[in-house]
């Protein structure tokens, strides 16, 4: 058996992670999108490093775009066989998919109308609606703690992972010639504090482990509570400095936290009476799908459910569905919140606020999550003093913050604690894996002193044997 890592290796996004057993059977480990990477992001985009005809079967971890966003690109190279996902994630993943189909469509016949006017050849999109529509056929559900037969030799198992509605580790047993080995997939591991979810879950002892660490070298802020901290943000901004809050959030996980936090402040009585823009229709479809899962949540918020039957409605919300009405708040003078996408303000309607905003003093834009370095939101949290957004220079005068205890990936301890059911003397290898490169350093050698006694950070494309 063999497992290749041709994404999410040595940096945050793109997870796909192959393996081939000895029969010559493929499983892929998700399918992921490049995302915020400057340049290189559509070239890794358009090559796998493997023939997608040659899987036979594919299991998801969860719907974020960095894990199931060239799923119809799979599909249509040629990829014929099943993808298995949680009943959430399936309905998240399709809403996703075809959102993400749309931001490409729109961004290629705006590229294609420069090229034209430069006799340049036109672009195409990775894949388009009709692409994505087309590999949902192939989409098979599966619920929590239930063993289910992937192909002849290997069954799966999905423990809740606590990151998004619906997300999971992956837990493989594998038979070849008799012998069984244990694989588990971490996908992204949520926070055992969650405002929201219910925490990871333990699993059963496994020889070989892909654990993701995005957070491996840090822990989030716990000094002040995330309603403290937006609390702060918004009377600052929109009280004191009578500007606009810009809050670009991923749609799925994120923006639901922010809508939760808002609603506990109202709850409070401790929001401030304003408006409160949520736009973006992937959000709210994404909420509302949220929603429908309760199950997932936590004690805290079950127990809030008694007295408010919608944790993610409050006085002054919002919803923005059209593309007429985003683009009026742009002219609007009065103090407001707009929660937008996407996280790492690379595409979607909040690029267009910050555009708008990010050169009066006024203003602030608020990072809730992780961004790659070289996304805008990335280069803003850097301290860039001018970004260019649509091909136009924009000099930084509007206050750029952020709230880290708001992201939905485990820190360090998180990540420890989710190793804990683990005996680190069975574990054969412990691979890094949905990391920047120096801090999976870090997290490598905290991990040998506890006891992992081989810990690997694969490079893209590097494929391994396991005895």
């Amino acid at each position: 058996m063999k497992i290749a890592f041709h994404g999410a290796a040595r940096t945050v996004t793109g997870s796909k992670h192959l393996v081939t057993l000895k029969n010559g059977k493929r499983i892929l480990l998700d399918c992921g999108m490049f995302q915020g990477m400057g340049l290189q992001t559509d070239i890794l985009n358009r090559e796998f490093g493997f023939d997608s005809s040659s899987v036979d079967v594919m299991i998801l971890s969860h719907a974020h775009i960095d894990h199931c966003g060239l799923i119809p690109k799979l599909v249509k190279e040629g990829f014929q066989g099943r993808i298995f996902c949680t009943p959430a994630t399936n309905e998240l993943t399709k809403v996703l998919l075809l959102d993400s189909a749309e931001i490409q469509e729109d961004d290629v016949k705006y590229e294609n109308k420069k090229r034209a006017a430069s006799g340049q050849p036109y672009l195409r999109p990775i894949y388009t609606k009709v692409d994505a529509e087309k590999s949902f056929d192939h989409f098979v559900t599966a619920e929590y703690g239930n063993w289910f037969d992937v192909i002849e030799g290997v069954q799966a198992m999905y423990t809740d992972a606590g990151h998004i509605i619906g997300s999971a580790c992956v837990h493989l047993k594998i038979n070849e010639g008799g012998k069984e080995r244990r694989v588990t997939f971490s996908g992204d591991v949520g926070r055992y504090r969650d405002m929201i979810l219910k925490s990871p879950e333990p699993f059963s002892q496994a020889e070989y482990i892909l654990l993701e660490s995005t957070y491996g070298n840090s822990l989030h802020d716990v000094t002040l509570t995330t309603p403290d901290m937006l609390l702060q943000w918004i009377e600052k901004t929109c009280l004191t400095k009578k500007g606009k809050l810009i809050i670009p959030a991923f749609s799925v996980g994120r923006t639901q936290e922010i809508l939760y936090t808002l609603n506990q402040l109202e709850i409070e009585k401790r929001l401030p009476d304003l408006d409160y823009f949520l736009d973006s229709p992937l959000s709210i479809k994404a909420t509302n799908i949220v929603k429908k899962y309760p199950q997932y949540f936590n004690k805290t918020i079950q127990k809030v459910l008694e007295t408010d039957n919608d944790p993610f409605l409050f006085k002054g919300l919002k919803y923005v569905k059209t593309v007429e009405q985003s683009k009026l708040l742009n002219f609007r003078n009065e103090p407001c919140v707009i929660i937008s996408a996407s996280g790492m303000a690379e595409a979607g309607r909040v690029k267009h606020h910050i555009s708008n905003s990010i050169e009066n003093s006024r203003d602030s834009i608020l990072i809730t999550g992780y961004c790659e370095p070289d996304s805008l939101g990335g280069r803003l949290l850097a301290g860039a003093k001018e970004v260019g957004i649509f091909g136009v220079q924009h000099e930084v005068h509007a206050e750029v913050g952020s709230i880290r205890s708001m992201s939905a990936h485990g820190d360090y301890e998180d990540l420890s604690q989710w190793l804990a059911c683990q005996d680190p003397s069975q574990v054969k290898t412990l691979f890094l894996v949905h990391g920047d490169y120096p801090v999976q350093l870090d997290f490598q050698q905290r991990l040998i002193r506890k006891g992992f006694l081989d810990v690997q950070v694969p490079e893209r494309h590097f494929e391994v044997g396991l005895p």
